[in-house]
């Protein structure tokens, strides 16, 4: 209870802080969130999407998890993709990793931790997909290291296969769809130079009609 009275008391100073340099900041922020970035990330306590990237409370929408993995049944990150898209306009989704992650480290072992293991299968995927060339890699952390990477990509892939993403850019909605890592020994992000802006730039295997066309074929 004490250490909860710790952050009770942490809050009430941060609040004063932020209110002494702009009187106005939470009345504005209570008004309406518009930002212009959803961050998909790791759960990772080390890695806050705002603090590593120097903006303020209402300016990126935020969704966290295990190995920062986006998959077509996970229904939470799908409505926080929806929503961030039809709802908040949002103009950039960024899928950010992070090096030495702990859930990608798991993927890469055959111990059994319970029931993560089968959103951790989602990881072991994207390693049977490379495993020819990260099989090349003989030093264990480097090999690690790439798969976070390899992993930030095939989630990246990931976003824009759903119809989400799809009806956006079919509509005309700016969006872009970017792949990022984060290096927790140094507190810098890298462009892992993936970023994806409409439907050609992905596989035509994934590629959806729009619903609107739907529709009108079916008149």
């Amino acid at each position: 209870m004490k250490t909860l009275s710790t952050l009770i008391n942490q809050n009430r100073e941060w609040a004063a802080i932020v209110k002494a340099q702009d009187p106005e900041f939470f009345l504005k922020l209570s008004s309406q969130q518009t930002p212009e970035y959803l961050w998909i990330g790791c759960s990772d306590s080390r890695v806050p999407a705002n603090q590593i990237t120097g903006l303020m409370p209402g300016e990126i929408f935020v969704h966290r998890n295990v190995a920062n993995i986006v998959v077509h049944t996970d229904f939470n990150c799908l409505s926080v993709i929806q929503y961030a898209v039809n709802i908040l306009k949002v103009k950039h989704i960024i899928l950010c990793g992070h090096y030495g992650c702990g859930g990608v480290r798991a993927a890469l072992g055959n111990r059994q931790l319970g029931l993560i293991d089968n959103w951790l299968r989602h990881i072991k995927d994207v390693y049977s997909k490379y495993e020819v060339s990260l099989a090349e890699i003989a030093d264990n952390e480097t090999q690690l290291n790439r798969l976070c990477e390899l992993n930030v990509i095939e989630q990246v892939y990931n976003i824009c296969h759903t119809t989400i993403v799809q009806e956006a850019w079919s509509t005309g909605q700016e969006l872009s769809v970017h792949g990022w890592i984060y290096g927790i020994e140094d507190g810098l992000i890298e462009d892992l130079n993936i970023c994806i802006t409409n439907q050609s730039e992905i596989d035509p295997i994934y590629h959806m009609a729009s619903s609107q066309r739907v529709q009108r074929r079916s008149q």
